[in-house]
């Protein structure tokens, strides 16, 4: 048997034993989902002091824990996509390393302003007592919830956080009319669908560009690699030192902004400097080629992995326990709504494991949504991607735009696929069309001659981004706030005449 045959039957092996492990989580997640959502009921029994809502304060414990296993399992996939699809990391590796990250970050610097769920999106006076503002963030929790879940089964990466905004306009429209509403952070909302992922795909695209001019298309590339990778290692690490400082640490430490940059320039110089004799043992001996050099970013792509799924966890629990969290402070304050709003600790646990969960259970499928199925990634690509969504953010930020990290980190993924596909297609212009085509080019082009020339061109254009992912992963970014809206007002009302409130 040639060597070839038996490659092709390992490889059908492999899949055999991929698609046995899908089977089994499939089978499994549903059962396992059910039991942490019971635990969470019982739990939130005891946790929660007696009196006459405390009942509502258990039924959105149960909701925020539901709404938390579909963010685990929708937008993870954002941080981990491309380390998978670029084979830096395993599926179980990836599921590993984010399920630890995610509830690291949820627990030791989650829940920052959980309060402004409301107070940015419902406006201060709105005739809504506190029974009915519980049943609000009820309605927007469960809404938001079953439209991820709905967006994670179609395999479609979406915004939690423009879920839950849905939710409570729905919610808050139903429980107070139209004028309860901010309708200007609405607005803001609605042009982040644009700002968010041009960012993303505009640095992404330009730190891509930057390595094949510094590195890929040199002559020498190990030698140009001693030289860049350590200066990107660098820019890395002083970027996510922002990032951690201003978005994964926001609960414990709020720096100036002044101190903020002081980090990121001490935390790029060590980066710089660490990674020069890494680079240099990584090099010794190591073949010229584009594929060799691109395995020295596969240890970064990973740490970058690792801390974006920490300031995710830290950062995105609050679409789910924040919610819960201002129910728990309305039923303690004896159906009063506050200004400010306490963030129990169990509350921030349920969350947590809740991520972690959803995560391991459902995430496999959105994560290769993003990393495989929209264009083709390699190590390099992904640490373009995840550098791009950190520094995005970072920049947004800066500038108060409205910014979201799941849009931002999808539209890195296309920005590098778009521009891979204008380099290839380039490439493909600059050459001699066919034996025929230089035959006609010689001669006395006439218009039948012409149209075969552009026809065999056409045919030889290479499409290296799928086009359907385009436009079904922007048509669910585009109706998550109103599909959530009106879910969330069915809900209210149904559980207004259900609770007989």
């Amino acid at each position: 048997m040639s060597k070839s045959a038996i490659d092709k039957d390992l490889k059908r092996v492999q899949q055999l034993h991929k698609a046995t492990q899908d089977n089994s989580r499939a089978m499994a997640a549903p059962g396992i989902a059910l039991v942490f959502l019971l635990a969470a009921l019982v739990w939130a029994a005891f946790a929660v002091s007696s009196g006459p809502l405390s009942y509502l304060v258990i039924i959105a414990t149960v909701i925020a824990a539901y709404m938390a296993l579909n963010i685990g399992a929708n937008d993870v996939a954002n941080n981990m996509g491309p380390a998978v699809g670029s084979r830096a990391l395993t599926m179980t590796g990836a599921l590993a390393i984010a399920a630890i990250c995610e509830a690291a970050g949820a627990l030791l610097a989650g829940g920052d302003v959980v309060g402004t769920i409301s107070r940015d999106i419902i406006v201060p006076g709105a005739h809504i007592d506190g029974t009915a503002f519980i049943v609000v963030m009820m309605a927007a929790l469960l809404s938001s919830a079953l439209w991820v879940n709905l967006a994670t089964i179609i395999g479609a990466p979406v915004s939690t956080t423009h879920a839950v905004v849905g939710g409570v306009v729905g919610a808050g429209v139903a429980a107070a009319g139209m004028s309860a509403i901010v309708w200007p952070t609405i607005a803001m909302i609605a042009a982040s669908w644009v700002i968010s992922p041009v960012m993303g795909g505009l640095l992404a695209a330009i730190l891509l560009t930057i390595v094949n001019f510094t590195i890929l298309r040199q002559k020498e590339k190990v030698v140009s690699a001693r030289v860049w990778v350590p200066v990107l290692v660098g820019v890395m690490v002083g970027v996510f030192a922002m990032y951690m400082s201003t978005k994964g640490l926001s609960r414990i430490w709020k720096p100036e902004g002044h101190i903020v940059l002081l980090i990121g320039l001490l935390a790029g110089g060590i980066g710089w400097y660490t990674a020069q004799p890494w680079v240099m043992a990584r090099t010794e001996g190591m073949d010229n080629s584009s594929k060799q050099v691109g395995t020295l970013f596969r240890l970064p792509l990973i740490l970058a992995t690792a801390l974006l799924s920490f300031a995710h966890g830290a950062n995105d629990v609050a679409n789910a326990v924040g919610p819960l969290a201002a129910i728990v402070s309305a039923v303690q304050q004896g159906g009063e709504v506050g200004g400010s709003v306490a963030l129990p600790i169990w509350v921030l646990a349920i969350g947590a494991l809740g991520l972690a969960l959803g995560l391991a259970l459902f995430g496999p499928r959105l994560i290769r949504t993003v990393g495989e199925k929209i264009t083709k990634l390699n190590e390099i690509r992904g640490y373009c991607v995840a550098l791009s969504a950190a520094a995005t953010v970072l920049v947004a930020s800066a500038l108060g735009l409205p910014v979201s990290s799941t849009h931002i980190a999808v539209g890195a993924v296309f920005g590098v696929g778009f521009l891979r596909e204008g380099f290839s297609n380039q490439g493909i212009r600059n050459k001699a069309v066919s034996p025929e085509g230089i035959f006609l080019r010689t001669s006395h082009l006439n218009k039948t001659a012409e149209e075969a020339v552009t026809n065999y061109q056409k045919r030889r254009r290479r499409y290296l981004v799928r086009r359907q992912h385009v436009l079904s992963i922007g048509a669910a970014w585009i109706i998550t706030v109103p599909a959530s809206a009106l879910l969330a007002g069915l809900i209210f009302w149904t559980m207004v005449a259900l609770f007989g409130l």
